[in-house]
């Protein structure tokens, strides 16, 4: 389902978008980019036979309703490209994090009543936030796995370079003291 705020904001931002330019070489050249996108991507989606010229990437998650033939066939008949993010993303869940403290500052105790007012909130709420940002630092289990691996690195004199294994140290003979004759 595309719902209609979506279709209305993607309208008006290709609308602020420079006019394609006309012709059958821009023809070629349109299709010759959205193949180039399609070459990168691991899932693929067949294009249709006539492509307006590539206009903008839209980059979004992999919720299954992005994926309906609907929601696509729009969005090359307007020359948006959807790209995928992918499912494994660490990044992901940072980003979801964030979102999650955003909205919840945004709507904390208040309902909004209309799309634009949940919008001119969220706005605001950005706005705010990226005056005085707050610094995120990468954690978790995949983070401290990497310390322990770390911790069980063995250093090689100065030179910076690691061992997994600790280095034999071959200890010098201690000399035999022999019994005066």
């Amino acid at each position: 389902m595309l719902h209609p705020w979506l279709k209305d904001e993607l309208t008006a931002a290709l609308a602020a978008l420079p006019p394609p330019a006309p012709g059958t070489a821009a023809a070629r050249a349109a299709r010759a980019g959205w193949e180039a996108w399609q070459e990168g991507l691991s899932v693929r989606f067949t294009l249709p036979a006539e492509l307006p010229p590539l206009r903008a990437l839209l980059v979004w998650d992999n919720l299954t309703g992005h994926k309906t033939a609907e929601l696509v066939c729009w969005l090359c008949a307007h020359g948006v490209m959807p790209l995928y993010t992918p499912l494994g993303g660490s990044w992901l869940n940072m980003a979801e994090s964030l979102q999650r403290i955003l909205t919840t500052r945004a709507l904390d105790g208040q309902h909004p009543e209309t799309a634009e007012q949940l919008m001119d909130w969220l706005g605001a709420t950005v706005r705010g936030w990226n005056a005085a940002p707050t610094v995120f630092e990468w954690g978790g289990k995949r983070a401290r796995r990497r310390e322990r691996a770390r911790a069980r690195r063995h250093a090689l004199g100065g030179s910076g370079a690691l061992t997994r294994r600790p280095i034999v140290r071959r200890s010098r003979p201690t000399p035999v003291q022999r019994p005066a004759a």
